[in-house]
């Protein structure tokens, strides 16, 4: 596995799992293919399925190393964000039991939900919880919990962003029909409108600050007031990358050279 997690539940708060990093040769393969437009695959890899290996031109290539590139007197954090959300997303597939992930986007400055995960009922024909996913690559993970993710869940919880909600749980579903025929698409939308059937996952990462079990409680400080009910409603993910921005950059230098080798027979 790129990603070992290991589970750190925080009492009736929160639930969830903390990531590390344990091929990161192999992680930065993958974040590779996904800026090459080519996350199909890296699902089949992920869910340890062989297939053949798609076709790569230098055209993705090149765009593949933009999105994976800081320009001159641009901000890096929307790039490692993309990065940061990728990442969330193999993990997210790592852990999925089954559910329904939908494709990361490949736009750096992207408004949308970070990511969502649908959970089936046992007989896969409707949705049992939508998991709404809030990844934040940051230096500052408490304030940046409390000032941004915070009031998103609030918002969500108040009903605001159900039409973009819906919209993007009907268009994972069409792509999963093709696989599951008997799935009702219009049953499965109707039960997402309940407050009951949301979930979230918050991804973050921390500095050696919130590393330990108690500090790591306290960043999720007020989880439970955000998103009240069933702690399955909470989830809490975490990763521990000192020095982030400087990770960041060694990280995406290390997918660019993945690109370059990917593309090295075109």
């Amino acid at each position: 596995m790129m990603l070992t997690l290991t589970q750190v539940d925080h009492d009736d708060l929160c639930h969830g799992w903390s990531w590390v990093v344990e091929d990161i040769d192999s992680l930065a393969q993958q974040v590779a293919r996904v800026a090459l437009g080519q996350f199909r695959h890296v699902s089949k890899i992920l869910a340890g399925v062989e297939g053949a290996v798609p076709s790569t031109t230098l055209d993705h290539a090149a765009d593949a190393i933009e999105l994976l590139t800081v320009e001159d007197g641009e901000d890096p954090w929307h790039r490692d964000g993309w990065i940061f959300q990728t990442i969330s997303w193999i993990a997210a597939h790592q852990n999925s039991h089954g559910a329904v992930t939908r494709p990361p986007h490949i736009i750096k400055a992207h408004k949308g939900f970070d990511g969502l995960q649908l959970e089936l009922s046992d007989d896969g024909k409707t949705i049992a919880a939508v998991i709404i996913f809030e990844d934040k690559a940051t230096d500052n993970a408490r304030d940046t919990i409390r000032k941004d993710v915070w009031p998103g869940i609030a918002k969500l919880e108040s009903g605001r962003r159900v039409n973009q909600l819906t919209q993007d749980v009907t268009a994972a579903l069409e792509a999963q029909k093709q696989f599951d025929p008997e799935l009702d698409i219009d049953a499965a939308i109707s039960n997402i409108l309940w407050k009951d059937a949301r979930r979230y996952r918050v991804s973050i990462t921390v500095s050696d600050t919130h590393v330990e079990a108690a500090a790591r409680k306290r960043l999720f400080k007020g989880y439970d007031e955000q998103a009240p009910g069933d702690i399955k409603r909470r989830r809490a993910e975490t990763i521990h990358i000192p020095k982030l921005r400087q990770w960041m950059q060694k990280f995406a230098e290390r997918a660019i050279a993945q690109v370059k080798v990917i593309a090295a027979d075109v």
